[in-house]
C-alpha cells in the first residue's frame, strides 16, 4: 500500500515549462510580428495587395504555429520517441512528394514546395523537426555504440546524406548544409569523440565544394559576396542594399518604419533580408538586442539538455540539443548572410521572418523543446519528493528506508515515465 501511495504522490506532481524558453521564444514571435508589418507594407502596395496583405498572412501562420506548439507542449515525449522509425520514413515520403506532378511546385527553378490547396508548404522544415526525433531516438539506442564502433557512428551519416541527396535534386543547399551541421552537432554532443569525426569531414567537404560549384548561379553567389560593389546592379545587387542598409542605421536607427531600402529596393525584405531591415530602423541596439534573444534561446536549450543527460534522460536531452543547434545555426546564417559574412543562402530568420510552413514548423520545434523543459522540472521534482522521503525513513526505522532516488527508474530515461500529467499554463500545483 506504501508503494501504491508513493506511486500516486508521484504522478501528481507536475512540471513547469521554462520561463526563460518560454520569454525569449515569445518575445522573437512578438518582434517578428513587428518588423514584418514594418517591412512588408511597401511589398504589399507594389504587388496591389494590399498594405498588410503579408502581415496578416504571418499572423495567421503563427497563430496555426502556437496551435501546432499548444499540441507539442501536451505530448508525452515517451509517444513521440516511440513513432520514431515512422518519422524517419516521413522525412522521405515528403522530400519525394516534391517530384509527384501536380504535387510539387516549381518557384524559381527550384521543386521545393508541396501544394495543400490552401498554402504551399515547405517540406524541408517538416523534416527537420521529425529528423531531429529520429536521431535523437537512435542515440539513445546506440548511445555506447556509437563511440565505440564506426558502422555506428556511420549509419544517421548514411542516413544525413540520403536526404541530402534528395535536398541536392530539389536543390536546397541552405537547409542541406543545415541538416549536415545538426548531425555532426548531435554526433558529437552524443559521446562522438572529435577525431573520429574527422574522417567523413574530410571525405565530404570535397563533395559538397563540388556540388557547391557545379551550378553557375552558386559560383555566382561565392564570388560576389566577397565583393558584392564589384556588380552592385546584377550579382551583388542584393547585398549591397542589405549593407547600405545596415549602414545606414549606424547605432539607434532611423526609428521604426523609416527604413528606405525596404522601398523596393531591398529584395525580400521581410523574408531573408529582413534582419537588414532591423538594422537600418532600430540601428546596431536592435540588431544586439536580436542576437541576444536568440542567444538566451540556443543557451538555455543547451543548459535543459545538459541537465536532461545528466538525470539519465538523454532522449529529452538530445532533442534540446537538437532543436538548439537547430535554432543558433540558422539565425547565425541568416544574420551573417544579411551582413555579407556568408554568401546569399534561403534560410529565415526563425520567427521573425515572414513565411508559412517555416513559422508553422518553427513553433513546433520550440512546443516541443518546452515539454522537454516541462518534463525535465516534473522528474527534478520527482527526485527530490523521493530524496526527502528517503532522508525522514533513514531518520525513522531502517526497516522502512525506501530505496535511494539514483535506484528510482522514473529519473532514468524517457520511455520510463509514469503516467500522464498534463501541463497547465499558470502556477505550479504542490509547489
Amino acid at each position: 500500500m506504501e508503494e501504491i501511495r508513493q506511486a500516486t504522490r508521484l504522478d501528481a506532481i507536475e512540471g513547469r515549462f521554462d520561463p526563460w524558453l518560454l520569454g525569449a521564444s515569445i518575445a522573437l514571435a512578438c518582434f517578428g510580428v513587428v518588423m514584418v508589418a514594418s517591412s512588408s507594407i511597401a511589398i504589399g502596395e507594389g504587388l496591389h495587395v494590399g498594405p498588410f496583405y503579408f502581415l496578416e498572412k504571418h499572423v495567421m501562420f503563427l497563430a496555426g504555429g502556437v496551435a501546432l506548439a499548444l499540441v507539442a507542449m501536451r505530448t508525452e515525449l515517451k509517444q513521440v520517441e516511440k513513432y520514431n522509425q515512422i518519422l524517419l520514413l516521413a522525412c522521405f515520403a515528403l522530400l519525394l512528394l516534391v517530384f509527384v506532378p501536380g504535387l510539387g511546385v516549381r518557384v524559381n527553378g527550384a521543386r521545393r514546395w508541396v501544394n495543400l490547396l490552401v498554402l504551399r508548404f515547405q517540406v524541408v522544415e517538416a523534416v527537420k523537426v521529425m529528423y531531429i526525433v529520429w536521431l535523437s531516438s537512435y542515440l539513445v539506442r546506440f548511445r555506447d555504440e556509437v563511440n565505440a564502433t564506426w558502422g555506428a557512428m556511420l549509419k544517421p551519416l548514411g542516413v544525413a546524406t540520403a536526404l541530402v541527396a534528395l535536398l541536392i535534386l530539389q536543390p536546397d543547399f541552405g537547409s542541406l548544409s543545415l541538416i549536415l551541421a545538426i548531425t555532426a552537432g548531435m554526433l558529437i554532443l552524443g559521446g562522438v569523440h572529435l577525431p573520429k569525426m574527422a574522417a567523413p569531414v574530410v571525405v565530404g567537404l570535397p563533395i559538397l565544394a563540388a556540388i557547391a560549384i557545379a551550378e553557375p548561379y552558386r559560383i555566382r553567389r561565392f564570388t560576389s559576396f566577397w565583393n558584392p560593389w564589384s556588380d552592385p546592379f546584377d550579382s551583388g545587387y542584393q547585398l549591397t542594399n542589405a549593407l547600405m542598409a545596415v549602414g545606414r542605421g549606424e547605432f539607434w536607427g532611423v526609428g521604426l518604419g523609416g527604413s528606405v531600402q525596404k522601398l523596393s529596393y531591398l529584395p525580400e525584405a521581410h523574408t531573408d533580408f529582413i534582419m537588414a531591415v532591423i538594422a537600418e530602423e532600430l540601428g546596431f541596439f536592435g540588431v544586439c538586442l536580436v542576437v541576444a534573444l536568440y542567444a538566451l534561446l540556443a543557451g538555455r536549450a543547451f543548459w535543459v539538455g545538459y541537465k536532461c543527460v545528466e538525470m539519465r534522460r538523454h532522449f529529452a536531452g538530445y532533442i534540446a540539443f537538437g532543436i538548439a543547434l537547430w535554432m543558433s545555426l540558422q539565425s547565425f546564417v541568416s544574420i551573417g548572410v544579411n551582413f555579407g559574412l556568408l554568401p546569399t543562402k534561403g534560410l529565415t530568420l526563425p520567427l521573425i521572418s515572414s513565411g508559412g510552413s517555416s513559422v508553422l514548423m518553427t513553433c513546433a520545434a520550440l512546443g516541443l523543446l518546452l515539454r522537454v523543459s516541462y518534463e525535465y522540472e516534473r522528474a527534478q521534482r520527482q527526485v527530490a519528493l523521493l530524496r526527502g522521503e528517503a532522508q525522514r525513513a533513514s531518520a525513522g526505522s531502517p526497516a522502512t528506508a525506501q530505496p535511494a532516488p539514483a535506484d528510482v527508474a522514473p529519473v532514468r530515461g524517457t520511455s520510463r515515465l509514469r503516467s500522464r500529467i498534463e501541463p497547465v499554463l499558470g502556477a505550479r500545483k504542490g509547489a
